[in-house]
């Protein structure tokens, strides 16, 4: 990293070092899936909760968090998350099921 500027290489260690999650939503059991990625899993839920996120989950209601996965750095999150949302539906779904096989909301152990 010779010859960065100090701000840039602060930034860049910061990133690496900030942890991300993988979340899937839905809208009831075995309904629609939208899986994301964030840095912060509480306020990311809260904005969709909310409706402060417009598209997808906002149109179609998706506000149950049924699964997340925690990563010590972003890029593995980012990576994560592209891989499963390149899964067929069944594995997400026997995914969820292997951890939450009553699809219950997971935001309040979260909290």
């Amino acid at each position: 990293m010779a010859g960065l500027v100090p701000a840039i290489h602060v930034f860049y260690l910061c990133t690496m070092i900030k942890g991300g999650y993988v979340y899937i939503l839905t809208n009831r059991p075995n309904g629609i899936l939208y899986v994301g990625v964030t840095n912060d899993l509480v306020r990311r839920i809260f904005e969709h909760r909310s409706g402060f996120v417009d598209g997808f989950t906002k149109r179609h209601g998706l506000k149950r968090l049924v699964y997340f996965e925690r990563f010590d750095n972003i890029q593995a999150a980012i990576q994560r998350e592209h891989n499963i949302k390149h899964w067929p539906r069944a594995w997400k779904v026997r995914t969820i099921m292997a951890s939450n096989p009553e699809w219950n909301d997971l935001f309040e152990t979260v909290v």
